[in-house]
């Protein structure tokens, strides 16, 4: 893909610090200036990468004894990091060439930013700021979204590997949707009154939580993003966010936006760098209220552990999926092929709700399997910035390597690789679509996240059978029903263990609708007004009117 990219200190560059006439008293941190020419996109970017603390742009706590910065984040175009344990890299996932670098957080910073946040929190957001400033700021931002909507989707594309196209009808969009969505909620934030008796005042206030910390993963940085600031802030919290250190650029960028827009120092506050530092101190932080992460099981259980060993803090986990998707006899098969490519394919593969064990009744097993696996043929993996590129590469080497791995697995254990299996080209990180045909339900590929192009297609005889398969997992975030009758449908979908169930469609969200798991697959819901319940603390409050000791 052509493009060139620069990242400069702008004391020596003199580049200037925003794009639009917005102003920061900032110094000496790196300016990141790129330039699209592709077939798709072509357009300019140029935005700070340091840390984002209390409303200004800072290189971080931790100075060589020069006095220079010295842990950067450097970000990758799909390769491993090249300049070893001082600095972590952002790369183009299409070429593996170095995109950038931005600064890296320490705890240090965490502490400075959480001290910014609680001041803001105590004097120009939380109860300070009533529900309509906050939605005319929530507003304001989703605006300046919309107006920035292609860059933000060309980041995606080059920092993530998802297309363009994608991240322009899917990411972009939906993020916008999301912000604008709780940008309505923030003035409807209220408790009820409470009948007790003709002397008494009974009421409840839903009271911001505070400062919360919020990790996002890099599957779906802008949208994952949105997911977390539009409660969090219509609530009325503070917040300390840290973006995965593969994908950090929207999340900067949208720093900025946020800035812009007009948001309190201190509301908002961005600390790039990595889970075992950064990640650990805002799930251990005394003075951090909540933390909500989304990402692996694994981590979860660490962020989990963290926050019940330190200040017992409040949390919310999105976690992992190991998704069926159950398609009955009766079912349209032409749909059924087409929402089940989707449903696996859709981002490489990286969703955590990505339907990934395909169950097919033996009535249509063999027709249903001929016809998605030219389907699947017909899926371009290519370029993210090519016209009819569906699928981009994997976000990065350790997940690259982590996919083949499980591939080479199912081998191992007996399965046939009935398509794909392999990798694409020599450059990046592609590979080609995979389906996995006899397996048995105790292979590492039927029962583990893959988080990839990779799905097995299973089949079954009755509903009793697939009811069983499909609720032997440790997972329970999502599940899809295909069947023409729709009794059977409903009753299959409430029968599944999953926080959402889909009949006739896969992987269809919306800013108001709730999305979460059962069992290992997380704690809490996202989106929707249920997500509002996150970040707010119920007060219950009662007043005497006439009763006498």
């Amino acid at each position: 893909m052509p493009f060139s990219a620069t990242n400069s200190r702008n004391a020596i560059s003199g580049a200037k610090v925003f794009a639009s006439s917005i102003s920061h008293p900032l110094t000496m941190t790196s300016i990141f200036t790129h330039e699209f020419n592709t077939p798709i996109y072509k357009g300019k970017t140029s935005f700070n990468t340091g840390l984002y603390i209390n409303g200004q742009f800072v290189e971080g706590s931790m100075l060589n004894q020069w006095g220079s910065p010295s842990p950067v984040l450097s970000i990758l175009v799909s390769t491993a990091a090249l300049l070893g344990a001082l600095f972590a890299i952002d790369r183009f996932v299409a070429t593996g060439k170095i995109i950038t670098k931005v600064a890296e957080a320490t705890s240090k910073d965490v502490d400075v930013a959480v001290a910014a946040a609680h001041k803001a929190f105590e004097t120009t957001w939380g109860l300070n700021m009533g529900g309509a400033g906050r939605s005319r700021l929530l507003a304001k931002l989703a605006q300046l979204m919309e107006e920035h909507q292609q860059e933000l989707a060309a980041l995606e594309a080059l920092d993530n590997g998802k297309t363009f196209t994608w991240a322009m009808d899917v990411d972009t969009t939906f993020a916008i949707d999301t912000i604008r969505y709780y940008a309505g909620w923030a003035d409807k934030i209220h408790g009820q009154v409470v009948e007790t008796d003709e002397r008494k005042l009974s009421y409840t206030r839903h009271e911001p939580i505070g400062v919360v910390g919020q990790i996002i993963p890099w599957n779906f940085p802008l949208l994952m993003m949105s997911w977390k600031l539009g409660p969090a802030l219509a609530t009325g919290n503070c917040i300390v966010m840290k973006p995965s250190e593969f994908t950090p650029l929207t999340a900067i960028r949208m720093s900025e936006l946020i800035h812009e827009a007009g948001f309190p120092p201190g509301t908002f506050n961005l600390l790039t760098g990595y889970g075992n530092t950064v990640g650990a101190a805002i799930s251990s932080h005394m003075k951090i209220d909540k933390v909500a992460f989304t990402g692996s099981t694994l981590v979860g259980r660490k962020i989990m552990e963290a926050a019940a060993k330190s200040n017992l803090k409040d949390i919310t986990l999105e976690l992992g999926g190991k998704s069926p998707n159950i398609i009955f006899n009766d079912a349209d098969v032409e749909q059924a092929v087409n929402w089940a490519a989707h449903g696996i394919y859709w981002n490489h593969g990286q969703a955590c709700c990505a339907g990934s064990r395909i169950f097919v009744q033996s009535g249509i097993y063999d027709e249903f399997l001929s016809k998605f696996t030219e389907k699947t043929r017909s899926l371009k993996v290519g370029d993210p910035f090519d016209l009819d590129s569906y699928q981009g590469p994997q976000v990065s080497q350790l997940q690259y390597d982590r996919i083949m791995e499980y591939i080479q697995s199912g081998k191992d254990q007996g399965a046939t690789v009935h398509l794909g299996g392999d990798r694409v080209g020599t450059e990046g990180f592609y590979i080609n679509p995979t389906i996995f045909t006899d397996t048995t339900p105790d292979m590492k590929i039927v029962q583990e996240e893959i988080f990839g192009p990779v799905g097995v297609v299973i089949k079954f005889e009755d509903e009793e059978d697939v009811i069983r398969q499909a609720n032997d997992t440790v997972f329970g975030l999502a599940a899809a029903v295909f069947s023409q009758n729709i009794t059977r449908a409903l009753t299959t979908a409430h029968r599944l263990k999953a926080g959402t169930a889909w009949v006739n469609c896969v992987n269809q969200l919306h800013a108001n609708v709730p999305f979460g798991g059962f069992k290992q697959s997380g704690i809490g819901r996202e989106l929707g007004e249920y997500a509002l319940h996150n970040y707010t603390a119920v007060k219950s409050v009662q007043v005497n009117l006439g009763h006498v000791m």
